[in-house]
């Protein structure tokens, strides 16, 4: 896991940026609304972590990330609060609010066809950029400062027994649990997916990577199997569920309803994973983020 004096440095460095996110009673649990800092998504934490960490002729280059959106998102937001340029390559099909965000701030979305960008990742291609890239999930740094919420609900929750995370390539949950684990013993983290792209659930069961075309309202879960994800995962996860994809969608209307909270697909995905978990333990949903498209939405609330 990452050491816990790492995770509280990054957490310190990302403070005076993010938000201190509420929590919400729904249902039995406590729900973690991520979706409520400035680019809509946790991811601000990591970017902010990881920017600051940087050597000052590194940062004055720019930021480049790779994103399906939320990433793509924060980086442009963190970029432009440190005023440096940033570009971020993107999926083609990446949902029109979040490339819209992108360029509210002031970044340049470079989309790509899925099966390009994933091979551009592979290929390392960054390092032909003249910005200092950042990995959305496989940096340390990232996630180290994801851990910043784990400690943020080790404070504000004294007697959490559970935490239910949206898991994507993995930066937010391992973050979260190395901060937990770090500092508390006998709190289970556990990951969900989606059906329509249960992807590290069936790389547990296989052993190794598994080729999966998403199918899924979830899409800042589609991220890519990443090796260095994998070991961090199999060490920090305790358990995963899957949650049906006609389930997730009517949780984010229930959301909605409930909790008056507007989360897309991938931040419902711990909320509709309640009705699996046994009743009675002290548990927190993270609800990861709230940029849903509103066309989406629409038919979803409809």
């Amino acid at each position: 896991m990452i050491p816990i004096d790492r995770v509280r440095a990054a957490a310190d460095r990302a403070r005076p940026h993010v938000l201190r996110t509420p929590l919400i009673p729904v249902e039995g649990a406590l729900l973690k609304l991520e979706c409520l800092q400035p680019t809509g998504s946790f991811k601000v934490r990591g970017f902010f972590a990881a920017a600051l960490a940087l050597p000052e002729d590194q940062l004055r280059r720019g930021l480049i990330t790779v994103s399906a959106g939320n990433a793509a998102q924060a980086c442009a937001y963190v970029a432009h609060k440190l005023g440096v340029p940033c570009r971020v390559f993107t999926f083609d099909t990446a949902p029109k609010t979040k490339i819209e965000g992108v360029k509210r701030w002031g970044a340049t979305p470079i989309a790509m066809p899925r099966e390009e960008l994933l091979q551009w990742m592979a290929d390392e291609g960054w390092k032909d950029e003249p910005e200092s890239f950042i990995h959305p999930f496989a940096d340390e740094e990232v996630i180290a400062g994801h851990g910043g919420l784990g400690l943020e609900l080790l404070e504000d929750v004294p007697h959490l027994e559970r935490v239910v995370v949206p898991v994507g390539g993995g930066g937010l949950v391992s973050g979260i649990a190395s901060a937990l684990k770090g500092s508390r013993s006998g709190i289970e983290v556990i990951g969900v997916q989606s059906d329509g792209y249960a992807m590290w659930p069936r790389v547990f069961e296989s052993g190794g990577p598994v080729t999966i075309k998403p199918e899924t309202i979830a899409d800042g879960t589609t991220g890519p199997f990443d090796q260095r994800m994998f070991e961090l995962l199999k060490e920090l996860v305790d358990r995963w569920l899957v949650v049906p994809e006609p389930r997730l969608k009517t949780a984010v209307p229930e959301l909605a309803a409930a909790g008056k909270v507007v989360a897309e697909g991938a931040g419902a995905l711990s909320y509709a994973a309640l009705e699996q978990l046994e009743p009675g333990l002290t548990t927190v949903a993270v609800i990861s983020g709230g940029n849903i498209d509103t066309s989406l939405l629409a038919s979803l609330l409809s």
